[in-house]
């Protein structure tokens, strides 16, 4: 679409941000409100599926109501022109995806504080009952001060109702950091967002993603059947703790990681005030049993170089590498010993110690007025 263009007599086109599978991004100007907008114009083949338009506006509805600082807000929706689009919050910086294939590795101290605001974000929609199913770097953005904004909330559950009726294999995500379940066509949960941070975090770290493949067929069997190889052999002096988390979240049945984003959010900050101690039950990950028949033919997977360039700063991201502080948000410990209730504890010493204190004087009172016989 040429840049100019107004829809909706609204949001003029100013100039094109980047191009995806599913969409193409330009910033804009919202000519009522005078600000700068991110607008994603879906492709014709999905704005022309009706039923795939009712359920895009039940999401972005969902999505509109998401209000957090590690969230990218939705301000409208709407179709115009024969296409569906989405109205967004304009953040100026560059998607993780884009700092991992300029600066390679990202070192522990840089990496902890990017995701925990990425799991605060989506640990809030978690609690909002929404999934992402779409969890990627490609769908964080990270402004010049060091500031994550998870987007693309619904749009990836959107997807899943196009032609519904002429596959079974329906897979929700994208392959490289989808979950073993999301493999099998199964519905996502919080758990699988889980999962997709922790491929996230697993590729920050080392920069490369813990399962490649040429193919949607064989990289859907990795995800369901092999351990990925220990952050240890690429990062040989990596905190034990830190690599436990991450076998964790990787692990392949979704009862055995963190249940919710929140969750591995309060394990991730615990490690990065130095609590690494909180985090120290093994780890035991199994490895799943393959599937007979993983999906095949996913619609719009295209297998992605993944390069690891040098460590060389994008520009206008100077501020990464001075992250040291933790984001501004607070969690409490995920254990057992942080729920116990310390004043309950205390007043029930207190009335045994009153209560051990009184049973001689009692003694005494009885055997004054009760003299022994004899």
């Amino acid at each position: 679409m040429a840049e100019g263009k107004l829809l909706n007599d609204r949001y003029q086109l100013l100039d094109r941000q980047g191009d995806g599978g599913m969409a193409t991004v330009y910033r804009a100007r919202d000519k009522e409100l005078e600000r700068d907008v991110a607008i994603k114009l879906l492709r014709d083949d999905y704005s022309d599926d009706e039923k795939f338009r009712a359920r895009f506006r039940q999401e972005a509805r969902a999505a509109a109501n998401l209000s957090h600082p590690n969230i990218v807000t939705v301000h409208d929706f709407g179709y115009d022109v024969g296409k569906l689009f989405i109205v967004m919050e304009y953040v100026p910086g560059f998607d993780m995806k884009k700092i991992i294939r300029k600066r390679g590795r990202v070192s522990v101290k840089n990496a902890i504080p990017l995701m925990t605001q990425a799991c605060a974000g989506i640990g809030y929609a978690h609690r909002a009952g929404l999934v992402h199913c779409d969890v990627k770097p490609h769908n964080m953005l990270v402004t010049s001060d060091g500031r994550l904004k998870v987007t693309d909330f619904g749009i990836a559950r959107a997807l899943a109702s196009i032609r519904h009726d002429e596959y079974t294999d329906v897979v929700w995500g994208s392959p490289q950091y989808f979950s073993p379940e999301q493999a099998t066509g199964s519905a996502p949960s919080p758990a699988s967002d889980v999962y997709s941070l922790g491929v996230i975090l697993y590729e920050l770290l080392t920069g490369t993603l813990p399962f490649m493949a040429s193919d949607a067929e064989a990289l859907a069997r990795l995800h369901m059947t092999q351990i990925p190889v220990p952050l240890s052999e690429y990062i040989p002096d990596i905190p034990p703790a830190l690599e436990q988390i991450v076998a964790k979240v990787l692990a392949k049945e979704p009862s055995r990681r963190y249940r919710t984003a929140d969750q591995l959010g309060r394990v991730l900050e615990t490690f990065g005030t130095g609590e690494a101690n909180s985090v120290s039950t093994p780890i035991s990950v199994p490895v799943s049993a393959p599937i007979s028949q993983p999906p095949f033919n996913i619609p719009g997977y295209t297998p992605e170089p993944e390069p690891v360039s040098s460590p060389q700063a994008p520009p206008n991201y100077q501020h990464l590498t001075d992250i040291e502080d933790a984001p501004d948000f607070a969690y409490e410990p995920d254990t057992a010993f942080s729920e116990i209730d310390w004043a309950s504890v205390g007043l029930g010493l207190l009335a045994l110690i009153l209560a051990g204190g009184l049973i001689p004087f009692w003694m005494w009172v009885y055997f004054t007025y009760n003299p022994p016989i004899g």
